[in-house]
């Protein structure tokens, strides 16, 4: 399988062997962050998260069968960025933040039939354990 490997502008780097679409709008800002998820009759509902502080934690709030969508309104902004998106079981983007801080326990616990779940990218980034970063390049 091909290695690919992004280098951020602070010299971070993360494994994205899946080629998941790369997003920058967090760029450590602080900011609102909303979902958009399906429920379980099947339509989608938009859904703020007023207690979020990072994407991620928006991320680990909810199950794989429903989230769909997360976006971030950076404060100053009344405009609304999508930082994860998905289809199915493909992700199609997310935001450099998520892929620094994301944990192979994050993946593997509710995520695992998706693109997300990739032994080769765990392997670029050195993760042995779920505690480790599944993308973030030690």
């Amino acid at each position: 399988m091909e290695k690919t490997i992004l280098k951020r502008a602070n010299t971070q780097s993360f494994a994205n062997s899946e080629r998941i679409g790369v997003t920058n709008f967090i760029q450590g800002r602080k900011g609102k962050f909303r979902t958009i998820v399906k429920c379980q009759a099947g339509f989608m509902t938009v859904s703020d998260c007023p207690l979020a502080v990072s994407a991620i934690d928006t991320f680990r709030s909810y199950s794989q069968k429903g989230l769909q969508t997360i976006q971030f309104n950076p404060e100053g902004s009344e405009h609304w960025f999508t930082v994860f998106a998905r289809k199915g079981k493909n992700v199609h983007s997310m935001d450099e933040d998520m892929f620094m801080t994301m944990k192979v326990g994050d993946i593997n616990q509710e995520w695992s039939r998706t693109n997300l779940y990739s032994q080769n990218n765990y392997r670029l980034a050195g993760a042995k354990t779920w505690d480790d970063y599944a993308f973030r390049i030690k």
